[in-house]
């Protein structure tokens, strides 16, 4: 029994040090490149535009 006990112990430290590993990784949700890339663009975008925002409403409070 000790065995069965050494393999859980083993896979548990396993699969720690894998999500330790992916934890800031984004999956590739099977996309092509070119998807990735406009995906990507698209959310640049979109964080670019809410932060032109956010200076436009400081620049008018002051």
């Amino acid at each position: 029994m000790a065995r069965g006990n050494q393999r859980e112990l083993a896979r548990q430290k396993n699969l720690k040090k894998t999500q330790e590993i992916n934890k800031g990784k984004r999956k590739d949700d099977n996309l092509s490149a070119v998807q990735q890339k406009q995906r990507d663009s698209e959310i640049m975008q979109q964080k670019q535009k809410a932060a032109n925002e956010k200076k436009s409403m400081q620049a008018n409070a002051k």
